[in-house]
């Protein structure tokens, strides 16, 4: 008897054993199959190599999501200066390891006294707007602030180090900054080109040292002291004492009384997928609307060959002008339910009966009023190893912001306020402005997308694009974001992204679509997803960037 049971403890054991022997054979050879460029554990796209291996590091240390992108953030906002910092303003879409899915809405407000004519001072063609008039109360560290509250697992001092160890020691100005520093006014802007100058005053170009030596001190009493620091603190009465002297109406009572909202994110049906998305102000209704209209469409990897792909493409750039006829219509002020309404089936399926195959129209019959196009931002996305994942995006609005710096504490102003140019008629204190931002998370029984970009208006068509050629048209992730695009501006004419299909180009045209050039295209698209167990982390290579992950 006890031989009989040894025998079947034995036998047990042994099935066991070859049962544990099974899954592991499996588990190596499902982890064989992930290509060499992929990750098995989690990953980070942030504008920089830098600052994407800055927040892998945190995500090994065991932090958060939510960790690892605000200390890729906090690096941007140093390897990046002209797209955003703690000066500006942010919108996190943040997924837990349940699913659930939260708006951290940071992004600036109107001071309580601005100009009572400043929307008249709005210009009347895009172009980067300067002052301290246009500085709206920034949001970035309260952002920060309360996603690590909610979300953050590792100190919050250690998330600034990486940060303040590179504004201190210095680095060498990497391409993308060094582009932009010539954008600097000479007579406007005195306190930022000096910062930008080397002792004999010339200009500082790609490849010089940089150092940010009160920006680090101003990093380090937060990280020491809190959020409070910045926005009760010395720090505070120093950033205020500047926007004075360079002729701006904040307050210190503006810095104290900002508080960050906390939302549901919306959820759009895509497919297999749900789209999570933050709602107005911010861009996640104008890109859920463009896909809604183009999903009715049934695109598929046969949709880019010979005239299919023109007709694609010509109800591409009509759900865009539809889009853009809309802007004007979602900002703060709007109703949630109304501005819900846009993003179902039945709206889409509306505006998909009015596209005609044929030919384009007029503006007029989009909707179009004038508004201005916008540009600049940040955008990093994070996905851990526990499933949970951040979409954020983050800036100060155009290159250098409003370009106001303030020499005692090292920040960069934003220029928010000229977002309200041609979107409203009125403003008022504490109203965020309209956004295109649109950090967003999709994510199906098998597969996790977390996705954004940058580049002002041309945020949704970043998005759009690479959802449409990766989900649709069969590209992967990085040849979707690497697709040139073709952007509708607000005056409804059409500007292709060098290397974009020359015959499309003219077929375009002869179905009455108007073409003008881009000086410049601005869409930066980092991505995460998951799918099979293996990680794929793409950083757009328009801005240089490189994923990290392990």
């Amino acid at each position: 008897m006890a031989r009989s049971k040894a025998r079947v403890y034995t036998c047990c054991a042994l099935t066991l054993l070859c049962v544990v022997a099974v899954i592991l054979c499996v588990a190596l050879l499902v982890r064989r199959k992930c290509p060499a460029d992929t990750f098995s554990s989690a990953a980070v796209a942030a504008d920089s190599g830098k600052c994407s291996e800055i927040g892998r590091d945190i995500l090994q240390r065991g932090g958060s999501a939510v960790d690892g992108a605000i200390a890729a953030l906090l690096c941007t906002s140093v390897m990046n200066p002209q797209s955003m910092g703690i000066g500006g303003g942010s919108i996190f879409t943040v997924m837990d390891n349940s699913g659930k899915v939260k708006i951290i809405n940071s992004r600036e407000t109107v001071p309580r006294k601005f100009k009572s004519d400043l929307l008249k001072s709005c210009p009347k063609t895009f172009q980067l707007v300067s002052g301290s008039q246009w500085i709206g109360v920034p949001g970035e560290i309260r952002g920060y602030e309360q996603a690590h509250r909610l979300y953050g697992k590792l100190p919050w001092a250690t998330l600034f180090q990486p940060a303040i160890q590179l504004a201190r020691e210095g680095f060498p100005i990497p391409q993308v900054q060094g582009r932009y520093i010539p954008y600097i006014d000479t007579n406007q802007t005195q306190p930022l080109r000096k910062l930008y100058s080397d002792e004999e005053g010339n200009l500082l170009k790609t490849g010089d040292i940089v150092k940010f030596e009160k920006l680090a001190e101003t990093f380090e009493m937060i990280a020491n002291h809190g959020a409070d620091a910045f926005y009760t603190g010395r720090i505070a009465e120093d950033l205020i004492h500047d926007i004075e002297e360079a002729g701006g109406t904040l307050t210190v009572q503006d810095l104290a009384s900002y508080r960050v909202t906390v939302t549901d994110a919306w959820a759009v049906p895509l497919g297999e997928y749900q789209m999570y998305i933050p709602p107005p102000p911010a861009g996640g209704v104008i890109l859920s609307l463009i896909l809604n209209i183009m999903k009715g469409y049934g695109l598929n990897s046969a949709s880019l060959t010979g005239e299919q792909k023109t007709l694609a493409y010509h109800r591409y750039a009509e759900a865009l002008k539809f889009a853009n006829g809309l802007k004007k219509r979602i900002h703060q002020q709007f109703g949630s339910e109304e501005a819900r309404k846009f993003t179902e089936d039945s709206f889409a399926d509306h505006l998909r009966s009015l596209i005609s195959s044929d030919k384009a129209h007029d503006p007029q019959y989009y909707n179009i009023t004038p508004y201005l196009d916008s540009m600049g931002t940040t955008h990093v996305s994070v996905l851990a190893e526990d499933g949970s994942a951040v979409s954020v995006t983050s800036t100060i609005n155009h290159i250098f912001g409003s370009k106001v710096f303030s020499p005692n504490t090292g920040v960069i102003l934003n220029n928010e306020l000229s977002d309200f140019c041609g979107r409203v008629d009125d403003i008022f204190p504490g109203e965020q402005p309209p956004s295109s931002m649109a950090p967003t998370v999709l994510k199906s029984q098998s597969k996790t997308l977390v996705i954004g970009s940058t580049g002002g208006s041309m945020i949704t068509t970043g998005i759009a694009s690479t959802l449409m050629n990766h989900l649709w048209f069969g590209k992967s992730l990085k040849e979707a974001i690497a697709s040139p695009v073709v952007f509708v501006d607000s005056q409804n004419a059409l500007k292709f992204e060098p290397n974009f299909d020359k015959n499309v180009i003219e077929a375009l045209k002869a179905l009455g679509h108007h073409q003008e050039t881009a000086s410049n295209f601005y869409n930066v698209v980092n991505a995460v997803e998951k799918e099979d167990g293996c990680i794929c982390a793409v950083s757009d290579a328009r801005k240089l960037g490189q994923a990290a992950g392990y």
